[in-house]
């Protein structure tokens, strides 16, 4: 395949309905009702205590649905927590799941709408492509600016048996339909704002950066495909909404303007990230998120300049793209990671890894941990051994270029 085909190269898989706009969250009970008569609803013990969140049970119960809901998982999805779940679930037997919160909240009912109809164990279902067979439609409403999981093809959860975080990753889970209401985040507290946020940047900028892969066309592509052409489309769209909107959203919880801004940057660098895939921030977040119990977003978003900067000689071409969609008048790539590093400090985001608590003598475990990240190390633009991984880690650690 020539270079020119290469680049012309895209995949987006999607919900069959994304809903945007202040006020769609009205839209939910009807959206569930026409799903069937019996609905799983998953949300956090703190959003299921919101009049909002009553007000939309009640619609879905108005229109004679059943309706269970779940909110005693905590955030993280222990996998005992997942199997409990589960079972309860199943007992119900729903029609449907509406996700309805963080990502935590998407990615379990992602993860119920898979275990109403398929056998346990779960961890049968861990990596790639390993559902073989449709899951409950879900609807998924995100309450948070930055996962993107209403409109991905992965759940993740976490198993004792593994030092980190495991995901499920299949085009199966993606919901069915997508609510994404800016006002059910007005009023979130600025670090979510900024933890979330930042991670949405990431998705944009590590989607826009994926390593460039054939396509194709002989075999279904992979999850993961790497950067294309559809899918960076978006992601420059995100970057130019994320970063001038992120600031402000993080300052005044209650700016409409800046959440709605948030809110779409998220959607579509969900979108993009959903198909192109994500790569080193993520893979150095999970030890690190592991070993600190920080949050995830703070993670990706501490990691993000000493990334670019260390896949910096393979992508010259996309970090002008970048800065450019920031709003830069000289898009160097030197500036744009400059620009990078001036976003994550202003709202808020930790200079190094050793400002959240990883020890020096940790360096090494959390670079080993992150190469074997296998499927986040290949969506590098360069290769990656272990000694690029332990420079990075290093020089993540001291915060210096």
């Amino acid at each position: 395949m020539d270079d020119a085909t290469t680049d012309d190269f895209g995949l987006l898989r999607l919900p069959s309905e994304i809903r945007f706009g202040a006020g769609a969250v009205a839209t939910v009970p009807s959206t569930v009702a026409r799903l069937g008569a019996r609905v799983l609803v998953c949300a956090d013990a703190v959003l299921a205590a919101t009049p909002t969140f009553g007000r939309v049970v009640d619609g879905i119960r108005r229109r004679g649905v059943e309706v269970l809901v779940v909110s005693d998982v905590p955030a993280e999805l222990p996998l005992e927590s997942v199997r409990s779940a589960a079972a309860r679930t199943r007992a119900f037997a729903p029609d449907a799941v509406l996700g309805y919160g963080g990502g935590s909240s998407i990615d379990l009912a992602k993860i119920m709408a898979l275990l109403a109809v398929r056998p346990d164990p779960v961890s049968d279902y861990y990596g790639e492509n390993r559902i073989e067979s449709a899951v409950l439609p879900v609807v998924a409403v995100p309450t948070t600016a930055g996962t993107g999981s209403e409109v991905t093809p992965v759940a993740v959860l976490s198993d004792p048996d593994r030092a980190l975080k495991v995901g499920i990753s299949d085009p199966a889970l993606i919901p069915r339909v997508a609510v994404v209401d800016p006002e059910l985040t007005v009023g979130a507290p600025p670090s979510v704002t900024a933890h979330s946020g930042i991670d949405a940047f990431v998705h944009a900028v590590e989607s826009l950066t994926a390593a460039r892969r054939p396509a194709d066309w002989s075999d279904t592509p992979g999850v993961f495909v790497g950067r294309n052409r559809l899918g960076s489309t978006l992601a420059l769209e995100a970057v130019t909404l994320l970063s001038s909107s992120l600031r402000a959203a993080v300052a005044d919880g209650t700016d409409l303007a800046a959440r709605a801004a948030t809110a779409r940057g998220s959607l579509l660098a969900g979108m993009a990230f959903g198909s192109a895939g994500t790569h080193l921030s993520h893979a150095v977040q999970y030890p690190v998120g592991a070993l600190t119990h920080t949050p995830h977003g703070l993670g990706t978003g501490l990691m993000l300049p000493f990334v670019l900067e260390a896949c910096a000689p393979a992508i010259d071409e996309e970090l002008e793209l970048i800065g450019g969609a920031m709003g830069l008048e000289s898009p160097s790539a030197s500036a744009t990671i400059a620009a990078v590093r001036s976003l994550v400090h202003d709202i808020g985001i930790p200079a190094s890894l050793a400002d959240i608590g990883v020890e020096e003598d940790a360096i090494e475990r959390v670079a080993d941990l992150a190469l074997g990240a296998d499927r986040l190390v290949r969506s590098a633009p360069v290769a990656v051994d272990r000694e690029l991984m332990l420079r990075l880690v290093r020089h993540a650690w001291r915060g210096a270029a």
